[in-house]
């Protein structure tokens, strides 16, 4: 069962103790809001970042030289029909929403399809790298992951497109909190979990294990909701393969509590950008160092970079996140294709 919040201000009740013999890392739930412990900022650091930080970005105007250094491929919507039956398949659609597909399951992360990340479309955020294909030229989709509420990662046009499309028969996955907001426009296929917290998904007789996981971030889509909504990451366990999904997030000891639970991963999708200024964003971004280390602790077979290269949030080089993290599998020793980045629209099989 998921934690009733309106009932409790306390958080878990004693110690949680699993095979692992350690404290699992729970959600902290105090005052009627839930709690990143490393996140101490005030709102004069938000203007500190805003006002006072060089952009290094660098974000080119013409879209040729965006067309070479990240380009947007027309993806392979014949091997998206048709997803091999032995491998894990994906295809990036740019910033954290990924499709995969392995063991006759469909899954998207975090949809968004829409220009910007903003309550409006007439501002905020705007992609500078455009979404390879529309919602309806995407093959049939059985269910949809969601990590945390930020208009980034939770998009309210993609969210009543994909309805529109798929209705009920579309299932989709958040934590505590987010389920009715969904309920709200309509969409009712919701299981919302806490950390820890699993639900089965069977399709044609093969049965997926989906469970909510810890993540280190914060949650707000108002001036009057921050933190009302819990965050997360996702670890999803089929028949034959297996997929981790780390939405958004800072570096904490979840990962590798996940990795002992739930671990290995076929595949799993790992944010690498938006990572600067790093006395800002720490507490909930990694940057491509943090990102390899969470490859290690989930253990992950292979991996790829999200969460970059679409939309401008935060100031380092557009491409660095590409780089670093080229860079930090070099000086680790790894396989350099252990842990990659994709093209907007690369539809890759591993």
């Amino acid at each position: 069962m998921a934690e009733n919040p309106e009932n409790s201000d306390i958080g878990p009740v004693g110690p949680v103790i699993d095979d692992m013999s350690e404290e699992l890392m729970r959600p902290i739930f105090k005052n009627g809001c839930y709690h990143n412990e490393y996140d101490k900022k005030k709102f004069t650091s938000l203007l500190k970042f805003l006002f006072c930080e060089p952009d290094r970005s660098d974000i080119p105007k013409k879209k040729e030289v965006l067309d070479i250094n990240l380009p947007i491929l027309r993806p392979d919507f014949e091997k998206l029909k048709n997803p091999p039956e032995s491998s894990v398949q994906a295809m990036w659609i740019g910033h954290a929403s990924v499709l995969v597909q392995f063991d006759g399951i469909t899954v998207l992360t975090d949809p968004i399809f829409s220009s910007r990340c903003a309550p409006f479309q007439w501002m905020g955020p705007k992609r500078y790298r455009d979404p390879p294909c529309t919602i309806k030229e995407l093959p049939d989709v059985d269910v949809v992951i969601i990590s945390h509420d930020h208009y980034d990662h939770l998009d309210h046009g993609s969210v009543l497109e994909l309805h529109s499309r798929f209705g009920d028969s579309l299932r989709w996955y958040a934590p505590i909190g987010i389920g009715s907001w969904l309920k709200g426009y309509g969409v009712n296929n919701v299981v919302e979990l806490s950390w820890w917290e699993e639900d089965r998904f069977t399709k044609k007789a093969k049965t997926f294990i989906f469970a909510c996981v810890p993540a280190q971030h914060w949650c707000k889509r108002t001036a009057i909701d921050t933190n009302k909504r819990l965050w997360g990451s996702w670890a999803i366990k089929g028949p034959r393969h297996s997929f981790y999904f780390a939405g958004d997030t800072g570096y904490c000891k979840g990962f590798s509590q996940i990795g002992r639970k739930y671990g290995p991963f076929s595949l799993a999708a790992i944010p690498i950008g938006a990572y600067d200024p790093r006395w800002f964003m720490s507490s909930h971004h990694v940057e491509p160092k943090d990102s390899v280390q969470i490859h290690l602790d989930v253990r992950a077979e292979h991996s790829i970079g999200i969460h970059w290269g679409t939309f401008k949030l935060t100031y380092e080089p557009y491409m660095e996140p590409k780089s670093l993290l080229m860079k930090e599998l070099e000086q680790r020793g790894m396989h350099k294709e252990s842990f990659i980045t994709i093209n907007h629209g690369e539809v890759k099989t591993f």
